[in-house]
């Protein structure tokens, strides 16, 4: 199945996507969008563009698992996209894939401007990564 990662933000969305056998999950791109409104007919394009079959956003709890008011942005935002785009739209704990992401491009090199023009959109593929391990 071809699956569409969101991880949502106030400023920068990166979005992901993997492979029909959920083998590879492979950036796209970071949106910066004016509003909530223009993000959800982004996020809606890119899920045609790629023929997404479902839409994975990331869940941002805090570390001791409770939910914040974050959380319940982006399941506003995930109510909003599956109403948009009629796909099934799934949560998945987000908890420390920004750090995660920062490492991975620190390890590769990249640090200050260069790693943060690309973690929300290697976020994006962690969470997709998560979420496609823990449904196996």
């Amino acid at each position: 199945m071809i699956i569409l990662s969101v991880d949502y933000g106030d400023r920068y969305t990166g979005i992901a996507v993997c492979d029909r056998n959920e083998i590879i999950a492979s950036p796209i791109c970071t949106v910066t969008a004016k509003g909530r409104t223009a993000l959800l007919e982004t996020v809606a394009e890119k899920a045609e563009e790629f023929s997404a079959e479902m839409i994975v956003v990331g869940l941002p709890k805090n570390m001791d698992g409770t939910e914040g008011f974050r959380a319940n942005t982006c399941r506003e935002f995930a109510r909003l996209l599956e109403e948009k785009t009629s796909l099934p739209v799934r949560m998945q704990d987000e908890r420390l894939t920004t750090v995660s992401a920062y490492n991975d491009l620190h390890a590769a090199g990249l640090r200050g401007a260069k790693a943060k023009s690309k973690v929300d959109t290697l976020s994006a593929v962690i969470i997709l990564e998560d979420f496609i391990r823990t449904r196996s």
